[in-house]
């Protein structure tokens, strides 16, 4: 067997990880030779980007601005397919702020982690909608995500960052009514790929092999999920136990749409790819958009990815 290690894109296992889960529940990995470990990232040594560089793990998830931010200094981790098709963050309020729209969060306490793609993202969402985009107040949250609650007691009038298809769902003590969300991709955001899956070099140069296997059966996990999200609802008990099962099942019918794009799985798409590098250029956040070209190898995946009816 051979014994590979794949790490997730945040602290602990979430719904967008489940066609992985599922693959292996089903024993495809293993029917394949691989004895596939997922682990998530201890924040003190870097995130997934930063244990891939230091050949520490063999495939992990990560955010797309991000990794092309780490190629311009390092060319050692590649994307080799994509996980979401859209945006997963947000804008949340309360209906007491008096915030209606995202023009009125000018002069407003918005609470995020401040990075530079952070600021510019929330900046480009308020001009898009005719606010000023220099006059909102930044609290600092760090990885920290502020809730409704938080809201509600006045600590801030709005978040940036909150995934509609995960923190937004969990249970809340203040009415669903008082809450609203926008999605970025629906105020103005530029399209791109939320998470995208990479490996190493050393990898790629080592055994090709192993890519090409690892991701067809990754792409069936994942198209048998979006077919029927219910199917991974199980395979969670296991692994997020602290989380409950309504959770789980929500999550799973929101998230699960964002994999495929016109049936297909794991396709790299110059449409997101390019305008997002542009506009990271254009926000001082990369100095060259072009970088995108050479971070994402298409050479493992069938041309415009697995399609659903194909696996």
């Amino acid at each position: 067997m051979e014994h590979i290690k794949v790490m997730l894109e945040y602290f602990h296992p979430w719904t967008n990880s489940a066609g992985f889960y599922y693959a292996r529940s089903q024993g495809w990995y293993e029917e394949a030779g691989i004895d596939v470990e997922f682990v998530c990232y201890d924040a003190a040594r870097g995130d997934t980007l930063a244990y891939l560089n230091r050949g520490e793990v063999d495939f992990g998830i990560f955010p797309t601005n991000r990794l092309l931010v780490m190629r311009e200094n390092s060319k050692e981790v590649v994307s080799i397919a994509s996980i979401n098709h859209g945006g997963m963050e947000t804008i949340q309020t309360v209906k007491s702020t008096g915030i209606r729209r995202p023009a009125d969060l000018s002069n407003k306490r918005i609470a995020l982690n401040p990075t530079p793609r952070g600021i510019a993202m929330i900046k480009h969402l308020i001009a898009a909608d005719g606010g000023d985009p220099n006059s909102f107040i930044v609290v600092d949250s760090g990885v920290k995500e502020y809730q409704a609650e938080d809201i509600i007691a006045g600590k801030v009038d709005a978040t940036f960052g909150s995934y509609w298809a995960w923190e937004l769902q969990m249970d809340s003590i203040v009415p669903e009514e008082e809450r609203f969300y926008w999605k970025v991709d629906d105020i103005g955001a530029p399209p791109y790929h939320s998470y995208l899956l990479g490996t190493n070099q050393k990898l790629i140069d080592k055994n090709p092999k192993l890519i090409y296997i690892f991701l067809e059966i990754t792409a069936r996990g994942f198209i048998a999920v979006a077919n029927k999200p219910s199917i991974a609802e199980k395979v969670y008990e296991r692994y997020v136990p602290y989380f409950p099962a309504s959770l789980i099942t929500k999550s799973l019918s929101l998230i699960a749409a964002t994999w495929l794009h016109e049936g297909y799985w794991g396709y790299q798409r110059p449409e997101l790819m390019e305008p997002y590098a542009k506009w990271l250029e254009k926000n001082g956040i990369l100095e060259d958009c072009n970088i995108w070209k050479e971070a994402c190898d298409y050479r493992f995946l069938p041309e415009g990815g697995y399609h659903i009816g194909k696996l």
